[in-house]
């Protein structure tokens, strides 16, 4: 860079300023500096636009694929609510053929007594018959040798073999008309073995409907338990231990689950009356899985527009002990079982709460709620609306806290919601 003069004239005198090789240096890296400054501006702009679209564009997906999630989840729930209707109306339906056929089971058990009582009649009538008839053909031959015995000597008296005549005609009466009873009741004899038959093959065919009958009613009993026997398990609550409670609970005499059975009285029970008893002991289990589960917390503490935002676990560096369902403020929240309310008021960071303590050791409390609709002591049923959701406490919007504790220990809500979605 040889030395330049950059000369500046006027009217009256001229001037020049001379450009060093070291101020042109100077001159020309700061313009490249500052050429190359707004070219690495301008690339980080650009950059960070196209980045902020990108962002824009996947939560745009994000947000969609979220709003399809709960289309079909919430199409999920209606399937599984029809499916609680369906099988409610096909257990109804297998109670009104239960009691139809047990009805129907006890005529035919008393109208073969009854055959079989006749028939026990006529064969002791017949068999008192028959012997008569043999004691008086004995009888008559017995008198028939008496007389010929002392049949000369009476013809030497006129009279008395008078006499002999007409007993001879009384006994040969008296024979022929036996005779005749006996053919009669051996007519009737024949009649009643016909008849029993008869009976015996109507016994056999309605036996064999019976069997038919049965053999549905034990399918349809099986397909009803399975589900809720696979529902507390899940959950970790023994079925043999969770029935005894209910059992003990519901003992009393003419109560609802006074066990039923078909009465043999005091005889051995045959087979049909012991298949009977056998589905009457199975319908009883089912009746008790039946209070079993209104008294556990299977079912939804909110039933319309909410989403999940929270489950169960650690959050935040701490424990989270429930399942948080946001919703609009004043969105019912319901019962999720039978019980007892012991808590209905503020509780620091819980806000608004209620707490229900159920059968089996277990509570439920529903928190940062807007209303409360229920007051301590009150007793509850599963579906019955308790409060409304809020806002209340330490929360950063709308939503219901849920929790299941068994004694004093949180447990996941969800495991109960889950099991309980293929059988209500």
């Amino acid at each position: 860079m040889p030395e330049q003069r950059l000369f500046l004239r006027s009217d009256t005198e001229t001037r020049f300023i001379r450009l060093t090789p070291l101020t042109q240096a100077s001159v020309l890296f700061s313009g490249a500096l500052i050429v190359g400054w707004t070219i690495l501006a301008t690339s980080v702009l650009l950059i960070d636009s196209i980045g902020a679209g990108s962002a824009r564009d996947e939560a745009l997906r994000e947000q969609q694929i979220y709003a399809d999630r709960l289309n079909e989840l919430s199409r999920e729930r209606d399937m599984r609510a029809k499916e609680a209707r369906m099988a409610q109306e096909r257990f109804n339906a297998a109670l009104a053929q239960v009691s139809e056929m047990q009805s129907r089971l006890l005529a035919s058990e008393d109208r073969r007594r009854e055959f079989e009582t006749g028939i026990e009649v006529i064969q002791t009538t017949l068999r008192r018959t028959m012997k008569e008839r043999d004691n008086a053909l004995a009888r008559a031959s017995e008198i028939v040798d008496k007389y010929a015995d002392v049949s000369v000597a009476i013809k030497a008296d006129g009279s008395q073999r008078r006499e002999a005549e007409d007993t001879v005609e009384f006994l040969t009466a008296t024979l022929s008309q036996t005779s005749g009873e006996r053919d009669s009741m051996a007519l009737v004899a024949a009649s009643a073995e016909q008849r029993l038959d008869e009976m015996r093959k109507q016994v056999r065919l309605e036996r064999e409907k019976n069997d038919r009958v049965f053999s549905q009613l034990e399918d349809a009993v099986s397909v009803s338990l399975e589900p809720l026997d696979e529902m507390f398990n899940s959950v970790g609550m023994p079925p043999a231990r969770i029935l005894e409670t209910v059992r003990r609970g519901y003992s009393g005499q003419g109560g609802p689950l006074t066990p039923l059975s078909i009465s043999t009285k005091g005889e051995p029970a045959d087979a049909t009356s012991a298949r009977a008893n056998n589905v009457l002991d199975r319908l009883d289990t089912l009746n008790l899985y039946r209070i079993a589960a209104q008294k556990a917390p299977f079912g939804m503490p909110v039933k319309s527009g909410f989403r999940y935002t929270s489950g169960f676990g650690p959050r935040w560096g701490r424990m989270h002990k429930g399942t948080d369902f946001a919703a609009a403020t004043g969105t019912p929240v319901y019962a999720t079982a039978d019980g007892e309310v012991i808590w209905a008021s503020r509780q620091s960071a819980y806000g608004k709460l209620i707490k229900i303590r159920h059968e089996f050791g277990i509570e439920t409390r529903f928190a940062h709620l807007n209303k409360i609709h229920v007051k301590v002591g009150q007793r509850v049923s599963r579906g019955d609306r308790i409060g409304d959701i809020g806002n209340t406490g330490r929360s950063t919007g709308p939503h219901l806290h849920y929790e299941v504790r068994i004694g004093s220990k949180a447990v996941n809500p969800m495991t109960y919601i889950k099991a309980a979605k293929n059988v209500f």
